[in-house]
Parts: structure tokens; C-alpha cells; sequence
């Protein structure tokens, strides 16, 4: 009996050994192409991108996690996941449902169901009024402050820059290391080095503010870009009752077909199913 005893009282402090915090290895990055769903997605760089569609909470079980640029998680951080978009990004959300307005930083890759577009942290969740369903939404990438990301960050394109000065670059500490209205923080350590080191820039947390605007109006339709040709995106859209919209795409056009509207995120759901199975792997919801 006392040796069950002494097991019990030795499981019971394994299990209360606290756990190794992950170490933050943060950097900029794209990343291969990942599937989830039945679908794949690519990500790319995109400093100007904007889109509709739905939003989702993002689990609070994940709660101290490294995300796919090496931050580590919290759930109280006002960050969130996007499926292609290079990482961090800085991006504001606006739930058309009921106004709200917020600012995150995307840091890692997700939501895994191709019908959401982006997933919010449960602090940036609450904020914008998301429960436990998907919400309608609005999302603006903040140019400026993503490409700043890209400029100063360890694995960022402008620090690969071959025809990069030659001359070394001095960083000076200034005691309280300034954090720009983008939460980035650079720590300086009176060392002469031409690139930034591992370890030496920071993410500050944003703040966690919500602006107040009015509701928007929308429907819900599912969309393909997999159409180079106007002309085969007006055939398949003659086949299955829907239209054509042109997607600008940087220098070059794309030819949506759209099916819908959809009155509830359900329908919407079925749809997008339908059409990834018929082999359109492009197909999204997008709201309007």
C-alpha cells in the first residue's frame, strides 16, 4: 500500500512540474504552400492586400505555442492567423455585423477551415464581438507597417538585398528602446553588425482598443479565381447560374465566377464544399 502510495505522489509531481516556456525565435516569413480541408493555399507576399469573408476565435488551448514567425502565443495578445499573407502583418478588422473596428498583428498560418479567412485571438475576438460562430468581416493590410516588418526583421527580403551598403551600420542603445505605433521595438546593444542579430528586435504587444462604426449589410456568396480566360469563367458560370466579376491581381487580371448570394453562413458552407470537390480550388466566401 505505501508503495502505490509513493507512485501516486510521484505521478502527482511529474504532472506538476511546471512546463518549458517556448523560447521566441522571431523572424519574417512566407513558408511553403500547406493544405488543410481538401484545399491548398499559397502563401505570398501581399504589402497592400484587402478581402472579405469569416472570421473565427482562435482556441485558448494553444496558449503558449511558438506561431509560425516565432512568436509565442497568448491569448490576451491582440494577434491573429491568416492562410497566405507573409508574416507579421499588420492588419485592421472590421466586423460588418456590428461596426467594431480593430488593429492585430497576423503572426502565425490558420484558420485550417478553408471557408474562414482569418482567425482572431480570443482578446482580439472579444473586442470585435466574435463568439463562438464565425463573423462577417472586412480585412485592410496595413502597408506601411508591413513592410517595415519585411525591412528590419531576421529572414526579411530587404536584408537579402545583395546590392545591400557596404559600410557597417551603428546601433547606439538610447535607454528606453522606442516602440513605434506598430508595436516594433529595436534593442540596441552598442555593437557594430550589419544586419540585426537574432534576439535583438521584439514585437511589443498592440493595443488592445476597439473603434465603434455601423453595421454593414451583406451577403454571402463563394468565389473561384482559377480563371485566366474571360471566356472559360463565362462558360462555367452558364453552367452553374452564376456570373463573372474581374479580379485585379497586381499587373495582371482573373476571372471570378461568383455563386450566390447565400443568406447564412450554412449555405455559403455547402457551396464552397461543392465547388472544391469539382476540382476549383481557388473557391473562398467572400461577403458583400
Amino acid at each position: 500500500m505505501k508503495k502505490l502510495a509513493l507512485v501516486g505522489c510521484l505521478a502527482v509531481l511529474a504532472c506538476s512540474r511546471p512546463q518549458p516556456v517556448a523560447q521566441q525565435d522571431l523572424h519574417y516569413t512566407v513558408g511553403p504552400a500547406w493544405q488543410a480541408g481538401g484545399k491548398w493555399f499559397y502563401p505570398r507576399e501581399d504589402f497592400a492586400w484587402q478581402g472579405t469573408g469569416l472570421a473565427v476565435r482562435e482556441p485558448a488551448q494553444a496558449e503558449g505555442h511558438l506561431t509560425a514567425d516565432g512568436e509565442v502565443w497568448h491569448a490576451a495578445s491582440m494577434t491573429g492567423s491568416h492562410q497566405t499573407l507573409q508574416l507579421p502583418a499588420v492588419v485592421r478588422v472590421t466586423n460588418l455585423d456590428n461596426g467594431r473596428q480593430i488593429v492585430i498583428r497576423l503572426n502565425d498560418r490558420g484558420p485550417n477551415d478553408p471557408g474562414r479567412m482569418i482567425g482572431l485571438s480570443p482578446r482580439a475576438a472579444d473586442l470585435l464581438g466574435v463568439g463562438k460562430e464565425p463573423a462577417r468581416v472586412q480585412v485592410v493590410e496595413d502597408e506601411m507597417a508591413s513592410r517595415q516588418f519585411a525591412e528590419v526583421l531576421p529572414g526579411g527580403p530587404m536584408l537579402q538585398i545583395s546590392a545591400a551598403p557596404l559600410e557597417k551600420v551603428q546601433q547606439t542603445a538610447l535607454g528606453n528602446a522606442p516602440v513605434d505605433r506598430q508595436g516594433l521595438t529595436v534593442l540596441a546593444d552598442n555593437t557594430t553588425q550589419e544586419t540585426p542579430a537574432p534576439g535583438k528586435v521584439v514585437l511589443a504587444d498592440l493595443p488592445a482598443t476597439v473603434m465603434q462604426g455601423a453595421p454593414v449589410s451583406s451577403m454571402l456568396w463563394v468565389e473561384t479565381m482559377d480563371f485566366t480566360s474571360r471566356l472559360a469563367a463565362m462558360r462555367q458560370a452558364a453552367a452553374q447560374g452564376a456570373s463573372v466579376r474581374p479580379v485585379f491581381l497586381g499587373h495582371s487580371t482573373m476571372w471570378a465566377v461568383r455563386y450566390g448570394p447565400f443568406a447564412t453562413i450554412s449555405e455559403a458552407d455547402a457551396a464552397l464544399k461543392r465547388a472544391l470537390a469539382t476540382g476549383l480550388t481557388g473557391s473562398h466566401i467572400v461577403v458583400e
